[in-house]
């Protein structure tokens, strides 16, 4: 039986809760960064294409600007590029995932961390803030900016995840990574939040807050972050957590006892026979990491990575396309769509943290899985037929994140540490973000050629037909963990099987 929640969570100390929340923080920023695109689509069109022909939205600039300076024609010619522009990012952002994983594992995880968050925030202030300011409109400016933002920020997800796994152990990961991968869905409802509270004065304003809370964010994780328990003298145990690298006996004696002079020699003789012994041995080589293709062969990581590549498409079409299809499509304001869709992260949040802590219990990942994506087959169902209703649609809303964003919150962070973490590794432990790399990687080429998909089928066949297609997608992410979700049934009732032989 796996143990207590309040037993794995008894073993932790003041240095896990400064790691957990500085990692949760520093993708909390990343996250209401990259939302803020998303929330202020609209806008964008609106202001990309000539006020003449637009009349969705009064206009931000003086006539004059957009004429001179407008990039499209009309507003559909304007959603197909920001369409694009999705895709760009999500492609650039699996490259620099396959690459920043490989790095992480070599490089002082802190100082690639914080690369990331910096970097994306100066490259999300000029392309949001600065060009809009000079008015500078270029869409090649704009596909190399993405490019270079795609890079960036792949560098954060692989290293905060590395960074939880050498904190936390596997006892309780599923709950505590659970916890912990809210941090993309609390995020979004940040950003959700700084982008609707100043869209009034300029989509620029929007992108101008988030990037300074996030380079100020990267700055606290520079100075603040501690990479490993080996920083603070503790080392990792295999299953029960953390324990001192050099251990007392006397650690659970009283304060005081008559045999303390006895102890205390005893104690000091010990260490002298210790040091003297590490004297004669070698030193302790740190381990190797290992190359990509032998983490890509681990067992469980090809399966995982193809899943997620179906389920991260459909999640990142949520993240990038809700607020505008709640404003298209229902006609509601801009900052009405903005502030709705937050209630599909609120669902992420719970499902990711209920589902890790039923897959703790249980002690197996995937039957939990593919519960909750058959469940999110039906949510999508209903969603897709959701009315012009706003507290509907929000329940509604909930309830498709809670079987879609929790699966997907598991597998990018408990199920990776696992995966980086499980015997075929017993050599070599660097290989975490390298698995944590490779898996969310291939989801994001799946979420890259999903969001241009999105937008030509939207414009081809209407909203209703990519319900369809996430539907599609939603199976497909059973369909690979299949194999996997057999062997752990198998494997659960061969246990049931053998603890009724024992009664």
């Amino acid at each position: 039986m796996p143990p207590s929640c309040c037993g794995c969570l008894s073993q932790y100390t003041h240095h896990h809760l400064v790691a957990f929340l500085l990692t949760f923080f520093s993708y909390v920023l990343l996250h209401a960064s990259r939302k803020t695109f998303s929330n202020v689509k609209v806008s964008i069109s609106t202001q990309w294409t000539p006020s003449i022909q637009n009349d969705s939205a009064p206009a931000f600039s003086p006539s004059e600007t957009w004429e001179d300076n407008h990039l499209f024609a009309d507003e559909k010619q304007a959603t197909l590029f920001l369409g694009a522009l999705d895709s760009i990012f999500l492609f650039s952002y699996a490259v620099g995932l396959y690459l920043s994983g490989v790095i992480g594992d070599r490089v002082n995880l802190r100082y690639v961390l914080c690369v990331g968050l910096c970097g994306s925030a100066a490259v999300e202030f000029v392309f949001g803030t600065l060009t809009e300011w000079l008015h500078i409109y270029n869409i090649y400016l704009y596909c190399f900016l993405w490019i270079l933002n795609g890079l960036l920020q792949s560098a954060v997800w692989p290293c905060v995840v590395a960074v939880m796994g050498n904190w936390f152990g596997k006892t309780g990961r599923g709950f505590v990574f659970g916890l912990w991968s809210a941090c993309a869905s609390v995020g979004n409802i940040l950003g959700a939040f700084l982008a609707s509270s100043v869209l009034k004065y300029g989509y620029e304003y929007a992108f101008l807050v988030t990037s300074v809370v996030q380079f100020a964010g990267g700055i606290v994780v520079f100075f603040g972050l501690l990479t490993s328990p080996k920083e603070v003298g503790l080392s990792l145990e295999s299953e029960t957590g953390l324990g001192p690298v050099e251990t007392d006996t006397d650690s659970h004696k009283p304060l005081m006892s008559d045999e303390e002079d006895e102890v205390e020699v005893e104690v000091y003789a010990r260490r002298y026979e210790a040091a003297a012994e590490q004297l004669d041995e070698p030193p302790v080589q740190p381990p190797q990491a290992i190359s990509f293709l032998q983490a890509f062969c681990l067992p469980g990581v090809l399966p995982y990575s193809l899943a997620y590549a179906c389920l991260k498409l459909v999640n990142y079409s949520f993240f990038f396309w809700l607020p505008f299809y709640l404003s298209s499509n229902y006609r509601w304001k801009e900052t009405e769509a903005d502030r709705l869709s937050v209630w599909y992260d609120v669902g992420g949040i719970i499902g990711g943290t209920v589902q890790g802590l039923i897959s703790d219990f249980m002690g197996k990942r995937a039957p939990v899985l593919a519960l909750s994506l058959a469940l999110a087959m039906g949510a999508l169902v209903g969603y897709s037929r959701s009315p012009n209703d706003q507290v509907i649609n929000a329940v509604l809303l909930a309830t498709t994140g809670f079987f879609i964003g929790g699966p997907s919150n598991m597998i990018s962070s408990a199920i990776s540490a696992d995966l980086g973490r499980q015997e075929a590794l017993r050599g070599s432990k660097e290989a975490l973000a390298t698995v944590t790399g490779i898996v969310d990687g291939t989801g994001s080429i799946g979420a890259a050629a999903g969001q241009y998909l999105v937008s030509l089928i939207e414009s081809k066949l209407g909203w209703m037909s990519v319900f369809y297609f996430f539907i599609v997608m939603t199976g497909g992410s059973i369909v690979f963990i299949t194999p996997l979700l057999l062997k752990e049934l198998r494997a659960m009732w061969r246990d049931r099987r053998a603890r009724r032989r024992q009664l």
